[in-house]
């Protein structure tokens, strides 16, 4: 999902992708001890999914940018 299209979702929703992207990454790292990795590249890429999140929900605490709140 493009930032332009994550800057659209409420912060809920964000943290929610956050918490899930770090599970996956975890998951990730246990099959990769275990051998069991069959697509390495994922974990840069969950990495990077998560900094992306991280960076907009910064963003919104800081009142950078606007993120909708859950009503």
């Amino acid at each position: 999902m493009k930032t332009s299209e994550l800057r659209t979702l409420p912060v809920e929703e964000l943290q929610h992708r956050l918490r899930d992207l770090i599970e996956e990454l975890s998951n990730l790292r246990i099959q990769k001890a275990t051998r069991q990795l069959v697509n390495a590249s994922r974990v840069r890429l969950v990495r990077k999914e998560i900094a992306r999140h991280k960076t907009l929900l910064r963003e919104h605490e800081l009142g950078i940018t606007k993120t909708k709140m859950k009503s």
